[in-house]
């Protein structure tokens, strides 16, 4: 082998080229720089994450310290605190984005069951507003987008007549 010769070993490691904490929530609004989903801005649900480490616990309850969310060195991650104490990997970060519904998606889901907002709505038990909301821009919940996912499974059968 010499020494022009290189060796692949997968695809690059995503990194980021920004990060905007959302104010109230535990969402940021993120533009990847390399990756799967280069050049994209989205917002990513933090929450399964954080929620799932007790070293997040100041995340969880400090809005204030949440808000101050930016970019790890290189972009390989969002950091918080002083010394970086507090961080996410973007390969992370890229793992919720992926498992987020997005509104085509949601769509798609009414489609694929032919439901109107009204029946979308008794099915997944929100108002018929929130329905036609995440039809078309609105984050939706991790919570409905399980929801979907049960329903695309076999979900709730309706019983049967006789």
């Amino acid at each position: 082998m010499s020494e022009a010769d290189r060796i692949r070993v997968g695809d690059p490691l995503p990194r980021l080229a920004g990060v905007t904490a959302e104010p109230g929530s535990l969402r940021v609004s993120v533009t990847w720089a390399t990756g799967a989903r280069a050049g994209r801005t989205e917002t990513v649900d933090l929450a399964p994450h954080l929620f799932t480490y007790r070293r997040f616990g100041p995340l969880r309850s400090d809005p204030t310290l949440f808000a101050r969310a930016r970019l790890g060195e290189w972009g390989a991650s969002i950091a918080w605190g002083a010394d970086d104490d507090l961080e996410i990997p973007a390969s992370v970060v890229e793992d919720l984005a992926a498992r987020a519904m997005t509104n085509a998606e949601f769509s798609a889901f009414l489609d694929r069951h032919r439901l109107t907002l009204d029946a979308a709505a008794a099915q997944l038990g929100i108002s018929r507003r929130l329905v036609a909301y995440y039809a078309k821009d609105r984050a939706i919940p991790r919570l409905v987008a399980l929801a979907c996912a049960y329903l695309d499974g076999g979900g709730p059968r309706q019983p049967s007549a006789g």
